[in-house]
């Protein structure tokens, strides 16, 4: 027996030196963790149960049978997150660049299975060069393998990626399919083709980071989430973000205690509004003093700014907050921010979170470009969203609700449980000078001024739709904590469903 414990220890002594201590340090050198390090930090203290420890690859050409490292550049496996279950694997650069095999994919694809089974999240940590070139067409249907048990995990379990090293080729469609990106700034990257490439075929000259660096996806792409300085950052973050997402579709969202009140009354938000309608505000005031404890989770705070999306709080439970940023864009929505919000409010419904959606839009933004660029069909995203949505939607228009973008945002007519109205809101086709000006159509400024006067004091109020039974409580700003805490006690049993369909066909 002893002989026989000797022997598994150098086995698993074998597995986890990964590609050497040469590779190792050079890892660290670029200031980036090894797989092992990052499993260490993501995850709670000795709850990492491995799998598939001495697997390695089945390659017989160009030498690769010389070439065999138990674990075969991926550590997989089980943990804890704060006490809850997850399934995780972290490639490993240091054996054979991370670059996929079969094997390596039925590794991942192997606690994927696992995860849907048993109901919990799915964190990659990617950090691979890509498909292992040795394999040819085997490597190529290990990724395919990969990429079908991401779409079947799809709305069934939360998926994160982070990437943490170069991510190219077919390895970024595998990120691209779960719900949240994070990367790391000057050592993560992704894209189809890299700059070499992009050089030969179209004569344009840019770097790794330019192209697709985690400045550029939280931007320009929205391809990711959210960009950190190092990796201990990124880890230390995915382990405060996967505390808000429920371990499954099957399961309700997670509750933390808390001593907020949950009748807090803020005397600020009464002042919060300017007295100029033109002026802005800072719509995180808004979210911070309504969450619990001022703790809001933001995600692509870089890019689309004039709509915030993040999570948050109230009365300890997970609730998703969308709401129009005045600072930026006045607030308008555009293809950008549509999409941006469409995407989280379908997430958050595929897993019972409820929604809460600030209102400040003066409507779609105009111009060639946005029209030309499918404003149109992409403006729809959010509506339809909105729309098929049945977990528990509370709305509280702050100022300006105007147009179609009125009802784009959680209105009554889409389902809204509660829609309440600050004394502030505006509801209205659009504001009342450009009314007045199509309505009349006079050249006198006397009258468009008395016109414009007559317009504000009869539609530049909640008081209106309130009388028609759209919004159904004007409340005071400084109870808004409480009327949404309420609010969700009561809509924690609710019950809504769509016609029996296959799918839905949103407007993609």
């Amino acid at each position: 027996m002893l002989e026989a414990l000797e022997a598994l220890e150098k086995r698993r002594a074998g597995a986890r030196a990964g590609g050497g201590e040469k590779r190792v340090a050079a890892q660290h050198a670029k200031g980036k963790l090894t797989a092992r390090e990052r499993l260490e930090v993501l995850l709670d203290p000795e709850s990492f149960e491995e799998l598939d420890m001495y697997v390695e690859h089945n390659c017989v050409d160009f030498g690769m049978p010389d070439q065999v490292i138990p674990g075969d550049g991926v550590v997989t496996g089980s943990g804890t997150v704060n006490g809850r279950l997850v399934y995780v694997f972290s490639q490993d650069f240091t054996v054979f660049g991370g670059s996929l095999s079969e094997r390596h994919a039925q590794k991942i694809c192997k606690i994927m299975d696992m995860a849907l089974k048993v109901g919990a999240p799915v964190i990659g940590l990617n950090d691979s060069g890509g498909a292992r070139i040795q394999e040819g067409v085997a490597s190529l249907g290990g990724y395919a393998e990969v990429f079908q048990r991401n779409v079947l995990a799809s709305g069934v379990v939360p998926q994160l990626s982070l990437i943490m090293g170069p991510c190219a080729g077919g390895a970024v469609y595998s990120p691209a399919m779960t719900d949240f990106i994070f990367m790391v700034k000057d050592s993560s990257y992704m894209f189809v083709t890299g700059p070499d490439v992009v050089r030969t075929v179209t004569n344009e000259v840019v770097t790794q980071e330019e192209l697709g660096g985690a400045i550029t996806h939280t931007t320009k792409s929205s391809v990711a989430d959210c960009a950190f300085e190092n990796d201990i950052e990124a880890l230390l973050a995915a382990r405060d973000f996967i505390d808000f997402l429920p371990a499954s579709n099957r399961t309700g969202v997670p509750a933390r205690p808390s001593d907020d009140p949950w009748d807090r009354i803020e005397p600020s938000l009464d002042t919060l509004i300017p007295p100029s309608a033109n002026q802005p505000y800072d719509m995180h005031e808004l979210i911070v003093r309504t969450v619990d404890d001022g703790s809001f989770f933001e995600l692509q705070p870089g890019h689309a700014g004039n709509i915030l999306i993040g999570f948050g709080r109230i009365e300890g439970r997970t609730v998703g907050i969308v709401a129009n940023q005045p600072m930026v864009l006045a607030g308008c929505l555009d293809i950008n921010s549509s999409k941006k919000a469409a995407r989280f409010v379908r997430f958050c419904d595929a897993f019972d979170i409820p929604i809460v959606t600030f209102v400040d839009v003066p409507g779609f933004l105009p111009g060639v470009g946005q029209e030309h660029s499918g404003i149109i069909k992409h403006g729809a995203k959010l509506l339809f969203a909105y729309a098929e949505a049945t977990v528990p939607k509370i709305t509280v228009i702050t100022r300006k609700a105007y147009g179609g973008a009125y009802d784009v945002m959680a209105s009554k007519h889409l389902r809204g449980d509660l829609n309440y109205a600050w004394p502030t809101a505006e509801i209205a086709v659009m504001g009342a000078k450009g009314a007045v000006e199509i309505i009349f159509r006079s050249k006198d400024p006397a009258e468009v001024a008395a016109r414009t006067a007559e317009y504000e004091t009869r539609f530049a109020n909640p008081f209106v739709a309130a009388s028609k039974g759209f919004i159904d409580e004007v409340i005071l700003p400084h109870s808004t904590r409480r009327r949404v805490a309420l609010g969700l006690r009561k809509l924690r049993n609710k019950r809504l469903e769509n016609p029996w369909k296959k799918h839905d066909n949103i407007p993609l």
